[in-house]
């Protein structure tokens, strides 16, 4: 493997450690041990999840290429997913908060198993089918879960404030630590092991069902309150910020073909792995920033838009700065190096930026239909990655990423415009 990958993993890991071992008092929140334990459980479980989710992400785009197919029919299968969870996402939200988060989050382990089984058939249509489930098993992951979590922590009277230590835990853990294991794993399974690109699905599947047990036996069942209406019109005045994060998924699509335009064989465990320990940076300086309660969150996420809007640029400027490179295949050329870094540092906002929206949206969304609202939220946010991945064929890369840069940019506007309002504007994200 290149030097240039094992500076980056190496310099990064060094500075993660480093500040989460010198938090001081005045970084950490005295919790009693009942918390811990029902705290440690639901990070295992999130964990799990977030494990199987993982495994996929590095492979995904790699499994269709291997199965024949261009840019613009993965692109296809890419819409299916997101406009699945844009079309089901409110109705499965507004089913888990009627029947039970319990179990709507036994049935997203369900739908996830079901679409990476999808993943051996190399027939178009069974990949359909496996994307608009994995689609509604989206909804269902970032929803269900984080509701179940708030409305137990409120039910078991725990302090408030304590919500955002189990929130930055959960992406520290399972949007950093676990990804990056489960970006060497499934680098070890297709890589070193042979075993194919359908090898971490696989290994997904397990995950999953380890974690529903878990869920079956230790979770208690709570609802939303369907009595109560809200103004859903109101609420939606807060979707321009959900847009900004479409920038995060058009980025999980266009990162391989940023770093390999010409076909370089890159390590995608190894660079995924790099990304979520670039996230576990940001969400240890998230952790640092919850902690202190005279520092407001609206203040500090305007910041987090305009980096990661910039570090989204990169891509353009090194098409204007560096020569193309027209030499097939062999290593990252100087250009992928230097987006590397800038995606790092997008990476690194998005570990930020996760804990920081949790905990804005335990505050501000309504207990009695948390995961309705969370889904609703989704559709300006899927309609956006919809409409970059209908025209991946017809832009070049730097034009696509320039679009995720505006999403970023509206990001900026809302939050400061809501904050001004105290609207709703700065706290969603689907």
């Amino acid at each position: 493997m290149e030097l240039f990958y094992l500076l980056v993993f190496g310099g990064l890991a060094v500075v993660v450690a480093t500040m989460e071992l010198s938090k001081s008092n005045k970084d950490r929140i005295n919790t009693s041990s009942a918390f811990n334990s029902f705290k440690n459980n639901y990070l295992l479980v999130y964990s799990l999840m977030m494990a199987g989710d993982w495994l996929q992400g590095p492979y995904v785009y790699y499994l269709y290429t291997t199965y024949g197919f261009g840019k613009g029919d993965i692109g296809q299968l890419f819409i299916a997913g997101f406009g699945s969870s844009m079309l089901f996402g409110t109705i499965v939200g507004s089913l888990a908060d009627k029947h039970g988060r319990k179990r709507a989050s036994v049935t997203y382990c369900i739908t996830y198993i079901l679409s990476c089984i999808t993943k051996h058939s190399p027939q178009y249509r069974v990949l359909m089918v496996g994307r608009i489930l994995g689609g509604i098993a989206t909804s269902l992951l970032f929803s269900a879960f984080e509701s179940w979590l708030v409305a137990e922590h409120n039910k078991r009277g725990f302090e408030q404030q304590w919500l955002s230590i189990t929130f930055s835990k959960a992406i520290f853990l399972g949007n950093g630590l676990v990804a990056i294991l489960a970006g060497l794993f499934g680098n070890l399974l297709v890589g070193s092991l042979a075993m194919g690109p359908v090898a971490p699905f696989d290994a997904a599947s397990i995950f999953l069902a380890i974690g529903m047990a878990i869920i079956i036996s230790s979770w208690t069942e709570n609802y939303g309150d369907a009595s109560e209406s809200k103004d859903l019109m109101t609420q939606f005045r807060g979707a321009a910020v959900a847009i900004a994060s479409g920038s995060m998924y058009t980025f999980v699509f266009l990162w391989t073909p940023a770093l390999s335009p010409n076909g370089e064989d890159i390590p995608h465990g190894f660079i995924f792995a790099t990304f979520m320990l670039s996230s576990m940076l940001g969400s240890s300086l998230a952790s640092r920033l919850l902690a202190r309660a005279s520092i407001k969150v609206e203040s500090y996420m305007q910041v987090v838009f305009v980096v990661s809007s910039v570090s989204l640029l990169l891509p353009v400027l090194t098409s204007f700065l560096v020569a193309p490179s027209q030499e097939k295949g062999g290593s990252i050329k100087f250009a992928g190096c230097i987006q590397l870094l800038g995606f790092c540092v997008f990476e690194a906002c998005v570990g930020l930026f996760w804990p920081s929206i949790m905990k804005m949206r335990s505050q501000f969304i309504p207990e009695e239909a948390r995961s309705t609202i969370m889904n609703f939220f989704r559709i300006p946010l899927n309609i956006f990655v919809c409409i970059v991945l209908y025209n991946v064929d017809a832009f070049p890369i730097t034009v696509m990423f320039g679009m995720a840069r505006q999403g970023e940019g509206i990001g900026v506007r809302t939050t400061k415009h809501r904050r001004l309002r105290n609207t709703w504007g700065f706290i969603e994200n689907g």
